[in-house]
């Protein structure tokens, strides 16, 4: 028998209520031995996150001001769940320690993985798990990658009978100081725990039953993806889907273990199953869009027989401390699409230097683009999906600036105005979901 990794997320830790749900869940199904839980979330849309909390309470800390407030603010959330599950955990103790020991950290990794920390010892408790803190075994190097170590010293740790409560998000340099993932890093401790334990699951229980081919918000009627492999989700998240940290699929994809992204609040509800691989029967599985690009075309004739153009271009975004994002190119153009908060006033010195080191005929900036990612693995070799695709973009009135296609074949990114987002992903959702 295999068993399951269970990640919930801050919604799914809001409160008591929801404490009781999951418990539910996990005590349904005996294969669920292995529990990450993230810091609670909002419990209505106007009601703060615990971390946000938490890192507004560093902050007042490093300018040396009274915390007073935010702090009770978190003790009464951390307090009431305790009071109301009937827990005996002594909330204010730890809170007091945590106090004692933050103006310590100048970084505020140590105070933000905090909600993490104190609603699994809270949860551990519930379920009468083990509590295992992830400052003990998830180990970050020098340069803040993830050690491989972690997987041995983690799948060690976790052997034996019962269930097990990992806080999500954080874990430690080889010095002990506290180092957290990126926001929403708790996915990735999910990963971490599901492949340490050699997990045949990864459940990630949130607020939605999996993810739709496009963004409700834009396309209320995109239906649920059932299957996706890991590289097609890879494309649709960085594109903005965010039901699941981009990050969460590289511990799972070498080992296969599927990720299955579950409904807290509709447990029966298949959700979506995330894979290595699958059998598409249509050719497109998702379509995904984002707003905030710019892009910096530079026209120079004869640009294709100048060698070390591109380098040099390359080189003097990267000095300027940005990365390129996407690099459309014809023999007389090149283009560098970039995240409008990276380029930010660069762009008038870039330019300068763009013309300085590589004497273009011409170089502008298009800013308030938004790019749009048509994603699927029955994509590649069939014919007929770009005509399908800019046809209905055609018809919907949407110009397209700008056109990119991975070598993959699986995805199809093109650039539109910003303005022109919603009726772009509505188009192409309808031209291949109908």
């Amino acid at each position: 028998m295999g068993f399951i990794t269970c990640k919930f997320g801050g919604t799914s830790l809001a409160d008591a209520t929801c404490f009781q749900k999951v418990k539910k869940i996990i005590l349904s199904n005996p294969e669920r031995r292995y529990i990450v839980p993230s810091a609670p979330g909002k419990r209505t849309p106007e009601d703060k996150k615990i971390t946000d909390l938490l890192y507004a309470w560093h902050t007042l800390v490093e300018q040396g001001l009274d915390a007073g407030q935010v702090q009770a603010l978190i003790a009464d959330r951390f307090l009431g769940i305790s009071r109301d599950l009937g827990l005996k955990t002594d909330v204010k103790s730890i809170l007091a320690e945590i106090e004692s020991q933050c103006a310590k950290h100048r970084e505020p990794d140590f105070l933000a993985s905090r909600g993490e920390y104190i609603s699994g010892i809270l949860l551990a408790e519930f379920l009468g798990a083990t509590f295992v803190d992830p400052a003990d075994y998830v180990r970050f190097d020098d340069e803040g990658a993830l050690d491989p170590a972690t997987y041995e010293k983690l799948g060690e740790r976790l052997r034996g009978d019962g269930l097990f409560v990992i806080p999500g998000f954080y874990g430690a340099t080889p010095d002990g100081r506290i180092r957290t993932f990126s926001r929403g890093g708790s996915d990735v401790s999910g990963s971490i725990v599901a492949r340490a334990t050699g997990s045949r699951l990864y459940e990630n229980w949130t607020d939605v039953s999996g993810f739709r081919m496009a963004d409700p918000r834009l396309v209320p009627e995109a239906r649920r993806i059932e299957e996706i492999t890991y590289q097609e989700l890879r494309e649709l998240s960085y594109m903005g889907a965010n039901v699941l940290h981009d990050e969460a699929i590289f511990p799972v994809r070498e080992p296969g273990i599927p990720i299955n992204i579950k409904n807290t609040n509709e447990p029966d509800n298949p959700g979506t199953l995330i894979v290595a691989t699958r059998t598409a029967r249509e050719p497109v599985c998702g379509i995904a869009g984002r707003t905030g690009f710019a892009m910096v075309n530079i026209e120079k004739a004869l640009m294709n027989k100048e060698r070390g153009f591109g380098r040099r271009v390359l080189a003097i975004f990267e000095e300027n401390g940005i990365s390129f994002e996407h690099l459309p190119t014809s023999i007389d153009t090149m283009s560098v699409i970039v995240r409008e908060e990276e380029l930010g006033p660069h762009g008038s010195v870039i330019v300068k230097q763009i013309e300085r080191a590589c004497s273009p005929d011409r170089v502008t900036i298009v800013n308030d683009l938004a790019l749009i990612a048509t994603v699927g693995q029955g994509m590649a070799g069939r014919v007929g999906v770009a005509a399908t695709l800019f046809t209905a973009l055609a018809n919907a009135g949407v110009n397209v600036r700008v056109i990119d296609q991975g070598s993959s074949e699986n995805n199809i990114i093109v650039g539109v105005a910003s303005k022109d987002l919603k009726a772009a992903v509505q188009a192409i959702y309808r031209a291949f979901a109908s």
